[in-house]
């Protein structure tokens, strides 16, 4: 047994008369680490709710650090059956087909008053009206999996920023702590806000070889999504087949100049339509080069700027959900000591399942969510 198993609680099967042997093995892979264990069945208490013949893993391993500082003692997966390992029935599905529920809908509020002793609340078969204003905005599930739908643009200080235009997917997801999207669109939005990144030579050096004939041929007629490909730095009209992909692990250098090269194209074309010199696009796609977000998501800012920040907005079902600075800044600890950092990172999905967003924890907070299963739609409405 690992170090990290002594320090959570833990379930034994001989002390349960309902547990069933069930001797499959399982292993996830998550985006901080990984476990591995083996599947049991039992019966599962949920309040006051009797979840029966419950498939579930018992981690026996669990590598890094990431459980051993947690002050929680396992996942309760709450997405669809057609992501659960070894294709189990997700406990959800069970307080349904068990009748356990009211109706088939499961919500969250997340408290963001750190002052405050409830930390949020999660209902399983309705809602709670006393923790969000007005109506919800629903949007359908476009994907089973996790709670995917579709969004429209993002929006900076009330400016588009034409990356999602022809739309973006997004999924809702409570078990992720920051809001996370695009390279492209989170280096604007960091760079926006102030926030420290990481400086990428391969998009100076398209820049500054490049830079003055992206602009002409943004100008003309070329078509933007095959610049890239046209000045020899993609393979094809900026796209990447399976063979690409393979060849850019070999030549990764290459790989990171065609990425370079679609960004500044998205950066510059953004530019281009609010008619600004070529000087000052050129500055400040070179601004955006050196503010590239952190690999591990921890972005400063100062925290003492909040005020001067700008908005940041999310079009969902056609209408604008708002993040204020104090939302989507991280503060940690208080006075001279404290820290800010970004609450957004970056997540690059290749089409066709991206470009992704995932509306985490930064994002819930000021918007109950709603997962309705029985009519496969996600809703959102202003927190109270």
């Amino acid at each position: 047994m690992q170090v990290a198993c002594f320090f959570h609680s833990k379930y034994k099967s001989s002390r349960s008369t309902s547990y069933k042997k069930n001797g499959k093995s399982a292993a996830i892979h998550y985006g901080t680490g990984s476990i591995s264990g083996f599947f049991s069945e039992d019966s599962v208490q949920l309040g006051s709710l009797l979840v029966k013949n419950q498939e579930f893993i018992e981690a026996t391993k669990e590598p890094g650090i990431t459980f051993l500082a947690s002050k929680f003692d396992g996942i309760l997966g709450l997405g669809f059956q057609e992501i659960s390992v070894g294709n189990a029935i997700p406990v959800w599905y069970n307080m349904v087909n068990q009748s356990l529920v009211k109706d088939p809908v499961f919500s969250f509020w997340l408290n963001r008053k750190g002052d405050e002793e409830d930390g949020g609340e999660l209902v399983f078969g309705g809602v709670d009206s006393s923790h969000f204003k007005g109506e919800h905005t629903y949007v359908p599930v476009t994907q089973k999996g996790y709670w995917q739908f579709d969004m429209g643009e993002v929006l900076i200080g009330g400016e588009t920023t034409g990356f999602c235009s022809d739309g973006c997917s997004a999924i809702a997801d409570s078990g992720t702590s920051l809001l996370a999207g695009p390279t492209t669109i989170v280096t604007l939005i960091n760079h926006a806000i102030g926030a420290t990144g990481v400086v990428s030579q391969e998009c100076k050096s398209v820049v500054s070889v490049y830079g003055k004939t992206i602009l002409e041929m943004l100008t003309s007629e070329t078509q933007p999504q095959k610049i890239c490909s046209q000045i020899g730095l993609c393979a094809s009209d900026g796209t990447r087949d399976v063979s690409m992909i393979i060849e850019s692990v070999v030549e990764k250098g290459s790989d990171e100049m065609c990425t370079a090269c679609e960004m500044a194209v998205v950066w510059m074309q953004n530019q281009v339509k609010r008619n600004e010199t070529e000087e000052k696009i050129l500055d400040y796609i070179n601004q955006l080069c050196e503010r590239l977000p952190s690999p591990m998501g921890e972005s400063a800012v100062d925290c003492g700027v909040l005020s001067s920040m700008p908005n940041i907005s999310f079009t969902i079902g056609g209408k604008s959900f708002e993040l204020t600075p104090q939302q989507y800044v991280l503060k940690i600890g208080e006075g001279e000591a404290a820290q800010c950092i970004s609450g957004f990172t970056a997540l690059d999905v290749a089409p066709p399942r991206g470009p992704l967003w995932i509306l985490g924890d930064v994002f819930m907070g000021p918007y109950h969510t709603v997962f309705d299963y029985g009519n496969l739609k996600v809703g959102f409405a202003e927190a109270a």
